[in-house]
């Protein structure tokens, strides 16, 4: 009786995959470990007679090896690294060191929401809003801070400034700095030379002047 029923069904896969285009056998034939055995023998039979066979799968194209990861210089992470450049207690005093930090092209963001701009920050400025820049564009900073002139700052937040914004090489941005001499005496008019300060960076001994605000020596 199993005889009887396998040698039915082969007729009936022998019809139907004589039937099928020759595509669709290919296709059946790549799956062939899915059919049964009386299956996959009229299959084979319907594909002997169309001399069809079955190509290879082409290979899998080789994968790229994995790119080594860029290490990055010490030095070059040390210029990106975010520090505090000032804090500012409201809208109009963020405004105007919004305009300093543009002026002289430096990249700031505001606040925990690191806004690039003031209309950004969401941030109560009567609790204080955190201006940060990368480290690489202090030097500048203190440059364009000589002009900031804050309206609302609390006292205790003057007092400290100094020490959130060091004086940096603008070589090597090291704050190992040392004041040498004053030059010039104190202007009394507009026309008189401005006075110059003259620094040392003990670290890569570049040196160099600058009309900057001289506070405590580094």
């Amino acid at each position: 009786m199993a005889t009887l029923d396998s040698s039915t069904e082969w007729r009936r896969l022998a019809e139907l995959y004589g039937r099928m285009a020759d595509g669709e056998l290919l296709a059946l034939a790549r799956k062939q470990s899915e059919l049964t055995d009386v299956a996959q023998d009229a299959l084979a039979n319907e594909m002997r007679f169309r001399k069809l066979k079955l190509q290879p799968d082409a290979p899998p194209e080789p994968l790229e090896p994995p790119k080594p990861k860029r290490e990055l210089d010490p030095a070059y992470e040390e210029e990106r690294k975010l520090v505090l450049i000032k804090t500012v207690w409201s809208l109009a005093d963020a405004l105007q060191l919004q305009q300093l930090l543009d002026r002289a092209g430096i990249p700031f963001f505001m606040g925990p929401e690191m806004a690039t701009g003031v209309e950004a920050v969401t941030s109560n400025f009567v609790n204080g809003v955190d201006v940060k820049i990368m480290n690489v564009g202090v030097p500048w900073a203190l440059q364009a801070l000589q002009y900031y002139e804050p309206a609302n700052e609390p006292e205790s937040e003057r007092v400290e400034e100094p020490d959130e914004i060091p004086v940096r090489c603008p070589r090597c941005h090291s704050t190992e700095i040392v004041f040498d001499t004053l030059i010039g005496e104190e202007p009394h008019t507009e026309k008189d030379s401005p006075q110059q300060f003259e620094w040392t960076c003990d670290a890569c001994g570049h040196r160099w002047k600058d009309d900057g605000i001289v506070g405590e020596k580094p």
